[in-house]
């Protein structure tokens, strides 16, 4: 089943981003750059994807004569709260919106919460005096399901698919590793230094590869984790924060942000990663937000623990992927209070740390599952998410 979208712009192919003022052509540096720019809209992830997958697009100008069923594409950098989007659209759309031939597709990335955003666009829909409903919003964030007009899409499992496509996925092995975990953190949250710190003083990863690469303040309003409720984690975090950064390599931070690049000792020489994703909590929103970091070791054959959203893992099932459950303690997953969560999860890890090359060992069979799903061409899951977006005319 086809989507059909209206496009101002196309040029060489690409969908030019809607409501761009920046200018830029496909396949520059400063093609990738339209996030930085005011209304921060991007090209449109989608498109890339269903070209590589075989999944069809209908594309049509905006001068030209529309079919039904169409909708008016805009790609997020991130959505920004004080950008009215209804008000910079084209008087066409505008127009055609009103009379109920187009909607507006919304695709974003990002894990923000739905709720939240979905109070905005419609306040704005209502100040344009436009229908109810005139747009569907798709979401990286898996608390979209049970928001009207939002649909979810786990986005990071094709862009990792994308970016890292040109290394090949690292061969599972059962040979000795000299390390037992993989934990690495680019950017600086006061939760994941506070996670880490737990963990060195654990001595989990006394024996493991870890990083943090950038120095920053404990912020007890950007923690989901009471660190208080910890003993002296406080005292543990701040001095961890006050001797950061820590590289486990010479990989610059731009390489480290390129995610066509791999270290594979991360992976190879190690039995389990943990991975510190990109939200403990995701926006008080309910759901779980997965990204790349959890991709990498699903690729790269590797047995993870997630220290993210309540319900990553379960995610992870729904999409056809095995979480160890008969190897790892996984009940942190199910655990909504994000104190209490990152306490089961500490837990585990220890436990499965008293007989880790053993867990490894029985996991392999699952591990191996998962990298050849993660192989696997995307063309149902697109056209799961085209057939959802149309059947909402």
């Amino acid at each position: 089943m086809a989507l059909t979208l209206i496009t101002d712009r196309l040029i060489r192919g690409k969908i030019y981003p809607a409501l761009a003022r920046h200018q830029a052509e496909p396949y520059t540096q400063s093609w990738r750059e339209f996030e930085q720019h005011w209304p921060n809209t991007v090209p449109l992830r989608l498109q890339e994807y269903c070209e590589c997958h075989g999944v069809k697009l209908n594309i049509t100008d905006i001068n030209s004569a529309w079919p039904a069923d169409a909708f008016y594409p805009i790609g997020l950098g991130f959505f920004n709260f004080d950008i009215d989007y209804f008000g910079l659209l084209p008087q066409r759309v505008l127009t055609e919106l009103a009379r109920k031939h187009l909607r507006i597709l919304f695709y974003y990335h990002e894990g923000d919460s739905p709720s939240k955003i979905k109070q905005r666009l419609d306040a704005l829909v209502a100040q344009h005096q436009l229908p109810a409903h005139c747009y569907r919003f798709v979401s990286g964030n898996t608390a979209a399901h049970d928001v009207e007009d939002f649909v979810y899409f786990a986005d990071f499992e094709l862009w990792y698919w994308h970016r890292n496509s040109s290394t090949r996925a690292l061969d599972l092995h059962n040979n000795p590793r000299e390390r037992e975990f993989t934990a690495l953190n680019r950017l600086h949250k006061s939760w994941r230094a506070t996670a880490m710190a737990d963990l060195l003083q654990h001595h989990v990863l006394d024996n493991s590869y870890w990083s943090y690469c950038e120095s920053g303040e404990l912020v007890d309003e950007d923690n989901p984790i009471e660190i208080d409720a910890f003993g002296n984690l406080r005292t543990a975090t701040q001095q961890f924060l006050n001797a950061a950064p820590y590289f486990s390599d010479e990989v610059s931070q731009h390489e480290r942000n390129n995610h066509a690049n791999l270290v594979s000792k991360y992976f190879t020489d190690s039995y389990c990663h943990i991975v510190l994703e990109t939200h403990f909590d995701a926006d008080q929103s309910g759901g779980a937000f997965l990204t790349e970091k959890t991709f990498k070791p699903i690729k790269h054959a590797q047995m993870f623990f997630i220290a993210g959203a309540a319900g990553s893992l379960q995610q992870l099932r729904d999409m056809g992927y095995r979480t160890f459950d008969h190897v790892l303690d996984n009940s942190y997953d199910l655990e909504v209070d994000n104190t209490q969560r990152w306490r089961l999860l500490c837990q585990s890890i220890q436990q499965a740390q008293s007989d880790l090359i053993y867990r490894f060992e029985q996991a392999l069979a699952d591990i191996e599952h998962n990298q050849r799903l993660f192989l696997q061409h995307k063309t149902d899951r697109l056209n799961i998410l085209l057939e959802q977006l149309n059947e909402s005319y």
